[in-house]
């Protein structure tokens, strides 16, 4: 098989189950994720690869194309969906390959002379043979790093994909005479840079997939272009821990505040607020913030910020402070 062996990056057989399988990309998605080995280009090129075999892999469909046509699967359709002149009987000419149309039966000869045939009736050098319809383009993926602030707000970026593109050269086959096309390595496509303002909406989280319309992989025949996905991830907070729309964070609050009661500031994405702590506050109580934390994806609503509060003990206690906490020491023995 020609070009990449998915099993083979997995570390799986072609025998394996789909547990089998799921097991092996768990382990190596959690070896080589970009947060695990950061700036580690080969990690993040391995973590690739490993989501494009299980992405294959782990479709039944996918994985049955290809076990039959390699890394050329998806190209499949292209047979699939041809339409042939109804002629009693048609010859490829050059191996003396002939089909009988009329009954859909097939002549004899070999596979290279069939593949090599088509690629000529694509390239529009036989009329024996045409595409019914033009087709869309495929989608695309783009895997985007955005930090929790423009989760929070909303943001745009100007980013560089690599379009997907049928070669000219093989007409979008991946074949030319009987071999892997040279100009796309037999994969049907070359990749052309395209730049791109996006938009990302406010409340995205790690794997929420912002459509945009009409800049995936070129059409066939004239067909529409597929959608670009960005496939977002959050990079972590130093403050706040953010679980779903809600936000936690961890406020500093000095012994005497906790004790008598008072005010904190507690940090926001949006900006610094006052809270008010009630007398006698416990160490690692949560204060809940209704409205403070993320935005829901596509709603006007918001999630809550919880605020934990860390008591802090005072340190480097003068002589009158060490005798003000005996005294209470001697009122409150336990």
């Amino acid at each position: 098989m020609p070009g990449k062996d998915y099993y083979q990056t997995l570390g799986v057989s072609r025998n394996d189950t789909d547990k089998e399988i799921k097991q092996a990309y768990r382990r190596l998605a959690r070896k080589y994720h970009p947060d695990v080995n950061p700036g580690d280009r080969s990690a993040e090129a391995r973590f690739k690869e490993i989501n494009q075999a299980y992405e294959i892999l782990s479709d039944p469909e996918k994985r049955k194309k290809y076990d039959q046509l390699g890394e050329n699967w998806q190209y499949a359709k292209h047979f699939a969906r041809a339409e042939w002149q109804q002629e009693p009987r048609w010859s490829f000419g050059r191996r003396g390959v002939s089909f009988d149309f009329g009954d859909s039966s097939f002549g004899t000869g070999d596979l290279d002379s069939l593949l090599d045939s088509l690629f000529h009736s694509f390239s529009g050098r036989d009329s024996g043979f045409r595409a019914t319809r033009p087709e869309r383009g495929e989608d695309m993926d783009y895997p985007l790093k955005i930090t929790l602030e423009e989760a929070y707000r909303g943001s745009s970026r100007i980013i560089q994909v690599q379009i997907q593109t049928p070669c000219l050269r093989c007409g979008g086959m991946g074949i030319l005479q009987s071999r892997p096309c040279p100009a796309c390595r037999g994969s049907g496509r070359v990749a052309t840079p395209r730049r791109l303002e996006v938009k990302i909406p406010p409340g995205v989280k790690d794997g929420s997939k912002v459509r945009i319309a009409g800049e995936g992989g070129t059409g066939y025949g004239g067909g529409p272009k597929g959608d670009l996905y960005l496939v977002i991830s959050v990079r972590p907070h130093e403050s706040f821990e953010r679980k779903n729309s809600d936000l936690y964070v961890e406020v500093a609050v000095p012994l005497i505040t906790a004790v008598l009661g008072g005010e904190v500031e507690v940090p926001t994405l949006k900006g610094k607020l006052r809270l008010k702590i009630p007398p006698e506050s416990q160490n690692g109580q949560l204060f809940r913030l209704a409205g403070k934390g993320m935005p829901h994806l596509g709603d006007s609503t918001r999630g809550n910020l919880f605020v934990k509060m860390k008591v802090v003990l005072p340190t480097s206690l003068n002589p009158r402070e060490k005798e003000l906490f005996e005294q209470l020491r001697k009122i409150r023995p336990n």
